[in-house]
């Protein structure tokens, strides 16, 4: 199982609470296929825990698109207390985000009901979705919702290098980082800074 040293006991107590409340719901609503804690800890806990140390050190803003059940972006809210917004327009996810933010007392979580599209953000420093769309369809959410020095990071699977591929032949510039993922064998984390259209002015 992969831990970060960022996992304190105090932060271990809290997501136990977060799996309590998910499970909970997921009776209700389908939030997570996996009905198993430990399953949904390496699955999904651990996937965005990993995040933590490709983060930017300022306190800047995070933004989720399409947090569904919480991953990555209320994780990492949990884990770091940064503010934190989260984009799910099924109302039921958002619901449940809204609740847990609430029971885990994070004050600085905003949970949008809203599409993406018609979503508005103050400037991010980090912005994150997790199997949501591919990268041709994520950058312009990129360079709407980032500063100018923010990041974006991109939990890809197999199709990662394709992506990567598809998107400059699409006409998109960046800075990439390809990080190798410590929970899903295949995946890769892709860490974009100064993200831009190659006919945009720089």
């Amino acid at each position: 199982m992969f831990h970060v040293k960022q996992v304190t006991q105090a932060l271990e107590d809290r997501i136990g609470a977060f799996l309590e409340l998910l499970l909970r719901w997921n009776r209700r609503i389908n939030l997570v296929a996996e009905h198993d804690m430990a399953t949904i800890r390496q699955r999904h806990i651990d996937d965005s825990l990993q995040l933590l140390p490709h983060l930017p050190e300022d306190e800047g803003v995070l933004g989720d698109l399409g947090s569904g059940a919480g991953f990555p972006g209320l994780i990492l809210a949990l884990a770091t207390g940064r503010p934190t917004h989260l984009v799910e327009s099924d109302r039921r996810k958002a619901a449940f985000l809204t609740e847990a933010a609430a029971r885990l007392d994070l004050p600085a979580v905003r949970v949008h009901a809203t599409r993406i599209e018609t979503t508005s953000l103050p400037p991010l420093a980090v912005l994150t979705a997790r199997a949501l769309a591919p990268l041709t369809e994520l950058l312009p959410h990129a360079v709407r919702f980032l500063r100018p020095t923010g990041i974006a990071l991109f939990p890809k699977g197999r199709t990662a290098e394709a992506e990567v591929n598809a998107a400059q032949e699409a006409g998109w510039r960046f800075n990439l980082e390809r990080l190798p993922s410590h929970t899903q064998p295949n995946a890769t984390l892709l860490r974009l800074s100064d993200i831009r259209r190659a006919d945009a002015q720089h």
